[in-house]
């Protein structure tokens, strides 16, 4: 089938390509940026579509011949005045949509069961009506928090658990919320997929659990093995709840507005048997949350890889999928101008670690070394098990390689020494302005306060080692 999918570069979006690629459909993703999205997505049943549905001169006009669309598009993280756009959006996709053959287009709502909603909730109602008031046929599934890591309602959880042993919060913690687990979006987006009695309805979907917001951050607590207590008072304002979620958590101010005036509103879903027309089986709370950090994208997408692509030889394009998180962390990226032979540059980076060392301060990598075997990690005694091919899956020193992609010049590792936290490092040869360049991008996300100092321990260090590091890979010194 050919599918269209708007919104292809948000969170939803990066999950279910993958899910439609394996099932064999043709897509044409709509994205704002051509460049960011394909230096990570290339498949020969991906067309990327560049468009901004904000620019009114724009002709772009969509394959005629589309089945399915999908309408991912939200604005949340922006100024109060979001639901002006986000109706103009619609419009116009809806406007470009009618041209087609699509028999049915799938958005993902959130739940508006209450009298009083909140400004995203309204938005995302009028949304709704917008795309029914069309002459396609129409699926809407309405859900609340969706757990997965990367979302940001996840990862200001996470944020709040994490930094603070007591919690004096807002009364908006007692709103009650059904909370619904990411491979469960998945499933209902893609189940729902040409079922004709789902056309023109819409359908609550969220987990087995109704639970307030105060139940989620103990019960987060509980699966991260840490002790938490938390007092709600009802004296703070919505403006003073709004600083509270911004000093205490990573997200940005306007971001911070509209999840509090969102969290104030009950949203329970209202009962059907969509779950169980589909074959899904719905993941409780906590098993989402321990989901999620066993198998955070990269060890969710890697698992499942190693399964199935070693055994079955399917197609590596799903690799391609696996995105380090931006949401809460610390990176250091450094840029340096290939001037030689890029063979060569690409030989260097995949011949890192070993005995060949990591080109700049093997001893204190080594350092390093010793003092996470000395607290119980792996160390660098792993080594590499040949000097210069490396697979996904390899252990690499105290690394984990996720992503050994030659074609698309890009070497992936995530760490496994003892950190307070989780962290990666990424090399990438890259185009940018007719030029080649390699980039390698430190990310470290932190577990709580000592996380952070950790960070701002080792920044020092970080500057000498990742800057002598990426001077060193440029040189070429090999081919493949």
């Amino acid at each position: 089938m050919n599918i269209l999918i708007t919104g292809a570069n948000g969170y939803i979006g990066q999950r279910l390509i993958p899910v439609l690629l394996e099932q064999g459909h043709q897509l044409y993703c709509c994205v704002r940026n051509r460049k960011r999205f394909e230096s990570e997505h290339q498949h020969e049943k991906l067309i990327i579509i560049e468009i901004d549905f904000l620019d009114t001169t724009d002709t772009i006009i969509f394959p005629a011949e589309i089945d399915i669309a999908f309408y991912l598009v939200h604005s949340m993280n922006t100024q109060n005045d979001f639901a002006g756009p986000e109706a103009a959006v619609a419009n116009r996709f809806l406007i470009k949509i009618e041209a087609t053959t699509c028999r049915q287009i799938i958005y993902l709502s959130g739940i508006v069961n209450e009298v009083q909603l909140s400004k995203h909730l309204e938005s995302r109602w009028r949304v709704e009506n917008i795309l029914r008031a069309g002459k396609k046929n129409v699926t809407v599934l309405r859900a609340g928090i969706i757990v997965g890591s990367g979302s940001a309602s996840f990862e200001i959880m996470r944020d709040i658990v994490e930094k603070l042993p007591v919690m004096i919060t807002p009364k908006w913690l007692n709103t009650l919320c059904q909370p619904i687990a990411i491979r469960n979006v998945i499933q209902f987006l893609s189940g729902v997929m040409f079922k004709e009695n789902t056309y023109n309805k819409d359908f609550d979907i969220g987990g087995p659990e109704v639970l307030s917001y105060k139940n989620m951050l103990l019960k987060f607590a509980e699966v991260r093995k840490l002790k938490r207590k938390i007092f709600t008072i009802p004296v703070m304002t919505p403006k003073l709840s709004s600083y509270w979620l911004y000093f205490v958590t990573s997200t940005s101010y306007p971001l911070a507005v509209n999840l509090v005036n969102s969290m104030k509103v009950n949203v329970v879903c209202r009962e059907n048997n969509l779950a169980r027309q589909l074959g899904i089986e719905l993941l409780p709370y906590k098993s989402a949350v321990q989901m999620a950090f066993e198998k955070i994208e990269q060890h969710m997408v890697l698992s499942s890889w190693k399964d199935a692509f070693s055994s079955s030889g399917a197609p590596l394009v799903m690799m391609n999928y696996i995105k380090v998180p931006d949401f809460g962390c610390f990176k250091d990226i450094k840029w340096r101008e290939v001037t030689g032979e890029l063979n060569g540059v690409l030989a260097n980076v995949w011949s890192i670690g070993g005995e060949r060392g990591w080109y700049y301060a093997n001893g204190l990598w080594k350092v390093r070394g010793m003092m996470d075997k000395f607290v119980g990690g792996v160390g660098l005694r792993r080594g590499r098990t040949d000097p210069d091919q490396i697979h996904p899956g390899d252990a690499l020193d105290f690394w984990r390689v996720l992503i050994a992609d030659k074609e698309n010049k890009r070497l992936l590792l995530f760490a496994e020494m003892k950190v307070p936290g989780e962290a990666w490092l990424e090399f990438k040869i890259m185009k940018k302005d007719n030029k080649q360049y390699l980039r390698q991008t430190a990310t470290f996300r932190p577990k709580g306060v000592w996380g952070r100092l950790y960070w701002y321990a080792v920044l020092p260090f970080h500057y000498f080692i990742f800057n002598g590091m990426i001077n060193n890979l440029i040189k070429v010194q090999k081919k493949l």
